[in-house]
């Protein structure tokens, strides 16, 4: 994985909690910050699932059909 430097601005009051947290996970507060920022990229507003649109029915109506077309489902026969 290559990585890049770059400089962020904490609180002191944060900078102190991310060297507690470092310590007691046994991590760097470098490794800290890039799960961080790995976690709001999964959970970024906007993001979605890789299966969301995945599939193409063909059909221009499905969305207008959700309910009819999904009655029943998960009922046993």
């Amino acid at each position: 994985m290559a990585t890049t430097k770059t400089t962020v601005y904490l609180t002191a009051a944060d900078y102190r909690r991310l060297k507690v947290l470092a310590r007691a996970t046994d991590r760097t507060t470098a490794e800290l910050v890039r799960e961080a920022v790995a976690e709001y990229r999964r959970n970024a507003p906007g993001a979605r699932p890789k299966s969301l649109g995945a599939g193409r029915s063909g059909r221009g109506d499905v969305a207008e059909r959700a309910e009819e077309l999904l009655r029943g489902l998960g009922r046993r026969r």
